[in-house]
């Protein structure tokens, strides 16, 4: 089987935790390279886990002819520089979420991808998780009645995380919205199947200059008028994920809904005559996510054809998050 061989740009903690596993258990991807800022700390980890090219410039990575993609995984702010140094050496591309800074930055590295012919995706690898895919199906099958209402959270520690860039402004663009809320959206907007029409946000901000937001409240509505709200954190004791829709008939919800290598469940419940009439569990084993994200870009490559995360719905999504955003600051700095 011909394999798609991936260059990591960014090779830090999560890549070696979740990106290089995930591409070596994929049956029609290969890793061939990572790069890091320091050359010495590159060929360390290549050395580690028997990775053939290690490099200390982006530049330097997608010259190499051996690559056919590349996987970035630094810092938010170098998303958009990094595409497009990709695309003109025609490299596909997949990013990890967010897509950029700001949709502005979106557009240019999607116009890059297309001049170049080189596919693109933006890393939103809940997509392809059977607990959303089942509830994405309930909703859409009226099971539940009409949808009113979708809430989501993602909370965890910030101070703990390894990332030395999350709290800076010009590196992360935004906070646990940018970095953990950006999962709650997509996954709202993709089980009903819709775009937003209005965003209102609220924030909190640590004292410190050029820091991003602590913790996000995000209210929306749907342009159907289903109405929503996304809580993201990093002022949390621990980590939790939590997604509900209600309906006129019942409600679905689960907890945990966003890791990999894990067994979860959807909670169901069905009203009657206005009282909680049955409440049922779907069990599920959450594979590797990463694995299956990675293993559809690279068939996409094989087969020329598109990824099912288009460039549309990411873009859209990045729109949410500017709009937010510059609500969130110019309420609380104004």
């Amino acid at each position: 089987m011909k394999k798609i061989r991936y260059g990591i740009i960014g090779f830090g903690n999560f890549a070696e935790r979740a990106i290089l596993p995930a591409i070596r258990k994929s049956e029609n991807s290969e890793l061939v390279a990572i790069q890091k800022r320091s050359i010495e700390a590159a060929q360390q980890k290549a050395t580690q886990y028997d990775i053939p090219f290690f490099f200390d410039s982006v530049e330097k990575l997608v010259a190499l002819p051996d690559i056919d993609a590349v996987f970035i995984v630094s810092s938010n702010a170098q998303h958009h520089p990094e595409t497009l140094v990709a695309a003109r050496a025609k490299k596909h591309v997949v990013v990890e979420k967010p897509m950029a800074l700001n949709d502005q930055q979106g557009r240019e590295m999607i116009d890059a991808c297309n001049r170049a012919g080189v596919k693109f995706m933006v890393g939103h690898m809940l997509r392809f998780s059977p607990l959303l895919q089942r509830m994405k199906e309930i909703v859409q099958s009226g099971m539940i009645g009409e949808v009113s209402f979708a809430r989501s959270e993602f909370i965890y520690d910030g101070s703990i995380s390894k990332r030395s860039w999350l709290w800076d402004k010009h590196a992360a663009g935004g906070g646990p919205l940018f970095d953990v809320g950006i999962h709650c959206l997509d996954s709202i907007r993709f089980v009903l199947n819709d775009t937003v029409s209005d965003v209102e946000s609220m924030m909190r901000f640590p004292e410190a200059e050029n820091s991003v937001e602590k913790a996000s409240l995000l209210s929306l509505r749907f342009s159907r008028g289903v109405l929503a709200t996304i809580y993201s954190s990093f002022e949390a004791p621990y980590r939790q994920s939590f997604i509900e829709f209600i309906g006129t008939k019942g409600s679905i919800s689960a907890y945990y809904f966003t890791p990999s290598n894990v067994k979860t469940a959807i909670e169901v419940k069905m009203g009657k005559t206005g009282n909680l009439d049955a409440v049922t569990k779907e069990e599920f084993e959450i594979p590797d996510l990463y694995q299956l994200e990675i293993t559809h870009f690279s068939e996409c490559i094989l087969r020329n054809t598109e990824p099912i995360i288009s460039t549309e719905s990411s873009l859209h999504n990045q729109h949410i998050l500017d709009v937010a955003l510059e609500q969130g600051e110019k309420i609380v700095r104004s």
